[in-house]
């Protein structure tokens, strides 16, 4: 009977063992697949999946994010705008907003002949334009485009955006 005893045990211990390797040998797929869904979830990791493409073939990468800076004109410009006949005033705080801090540092040297010609873009407005939406979004696209071409002349790099801080008609 001994002997019976001894030979039931080891199919048992073997069976022990070869459940065990087949759980590690799960879990060490389970987790290798995690990794890889993972990875192409992200599109950096494997080659041919979308990762490194682009550079591979030769297309330009990402261009990085370049935060704004901005600086504010302290006066504001202030001129008459003609409406109907009569005199209207018109108060306007500026701010422009550049990706190039040497485009603002231009932009403050020059500001005199700046502020001049601005001055001017808004004393040639429209009353009832400048009381819309539209009519002081097409102000700040022309005011840009004034900016720029004095900075053009001074050989300068131009500005992003001109942006109103306040703007009053009455």
């Amino acid at each position: 009977m001994a002997e019976n005893n001894a030979s039931e045990a080891a199919p048992a211990k073997k069976g022990k063992l070869k459940m065990i390797i087949m759980l590690l040998v799960v879990i060490v797929l389970a987790i290798a697949l995690s990794v890889v869904g993972t990875l192409w979830f992200l599109g950096d990791g494997l080659p041919g999946m979308g990762g490194d493409e682009g550079e591979a073939s030769g297309e330009p990468a990402e261009e990085q994010f370049v935060p704004s800076t901005y600086v504010e004109l302290e006066k504001p410009l202030v001129t008459t705008v003609q409406a109907e006949g009569r005199q209207r005033y018109a108060q306007v705080y500026l701010s422009l907003e550049a990706v190039d801090p040497q485009a603002l540092a231009a932009a403050e040297l020059h500001l005199p002949l700046i502020r001049s010609q601005l001055v001017m873009q808004l004393g040639s407005s429209d009353f009832n334009e400048l009381q819309t939406p539209e009519g002081r979004r097409s102000l700040a696209d022309r005011m840009l485009a004034t900016v720029n071409q004095v900075l053009e002349q001074e050989g300068e790099p131009a500005i992003k955006a001109v942006l109103f801080r306040n703007f009053v008609v009455q």
